[in-house]
């Protein structure tokens, strides 16, 4: 009889945390230049989510990677962001350009797409990799790409 009432309990306490459904990822945008200086170009993009679920969860953003006119330049820094329960959130993701890796990387004339670029005062950025949604061991990756033509101000 013990052993029934502490299934039941079990069973009713696993049955009433609503971990069921994993975040939905809705998608990446505002892609935004943040400063522009000598040394550095700071980037900022927001993910967007929605959590169904009772109990929140971490996501990582260890695997995704920044390319500028299609030559890759840097890699999405974050810490491990808290997902909170029961809503719509986003997460805010940030990434430090060295000019210098774009300068001396001169693949198939990159220098000169950037002076066009500044030219034209447009530049292509595209994010793309995996965010990684951790939740009592339970592992969920999403998938981002999002390619947008950002106008340069100065």
């Amino acid at each position: 009889m013990k052993n029934l009432l502490f299934f039941l309990g079990l069973l009713l306490l696993t049955s009433s945390c609503s971990i069921k459904k994993s975040p939905v990822f809705l998608k990446v945008d505002d892609i935004k230049i943040l400063s522009f200086s000598s040394d550095t170009i700071r980037l900022q993009a927001n993910a967007y989510f929605q959590n169904p679920n009772d109990v929140g969860g971490k996501i990582y953003t260890d695997n995704i990677l920044i390319s500028v006119n299609n030559i890759e330049v840097a890699q999405v820094f974050s810490e491990e962001f808290k997902v909170p329960a029961k809503s719509d959130f986003l997460m805010p993701l940030t990434a430090k350009i060295a000019t210098k890796r774009i300068l001396n990387s001169d693949k198939n004339g990159l220098l000169g797409g950037l002076i066009n670029s500044f030219l034209t005062k447009k530049v292509n950025i595209r994010i793309k990799g995996k965010l990684d949604y951790v939740v009592f061991g339970f592992k969920k990756e999403f998938l981002v790409d999002k390619t947008e033509e950002i106008k340069i101000k100065f």
